[in-house]
């Protein structure tokens, strides 16, 4: 039994070469998305850490939450299912990922 290259193989149609752009371009995107993501978890991190002022510490954790919570889901669209390391690598306090339900 002999193995064949498909015919079209090493050739690529216009409309081939225009998903593959696409496809690309909507990588580049996530991956993007993913970093400004990243950049506010860190803000939103060393704010909380900077305050000591438990009036403004409520409102502190929720924006600390929300943008932990819009990172995780952004690396999830890219295929990054688990969190631990980033979990380490931020530091992210105990009291921001109970408000993610984590335990």
């Amino acid at each position: 039994m002999s193995v064949r290259m498909p015919s079209n193989f090493g050739k690529s149609s216009p409309q081939e070469t225009a998903l593959d752009l696409l496809g690309h371009e909507i990588l580049a995107e996530k991956a993007s998305a993913l970093g400004r993501a990243g950049q506010k978890v860190e803000e939103t991190l060393a704010r909380l850490r900077q305050n000591a002022d438990e009036e403004l510490r409520s409102r502190l954790l929720r924006d600390a939450a929300e943008a932990v919570h819009a990172y995780f889901i952004q690396r999830e669209l890219c295929g990054l299912r688990r969190h631990d390391a980033v979990i380490r690598e931020y530091d992210i306090p105990k009291a921001v990922l109970a408000r993610l339900g984590a335990k």
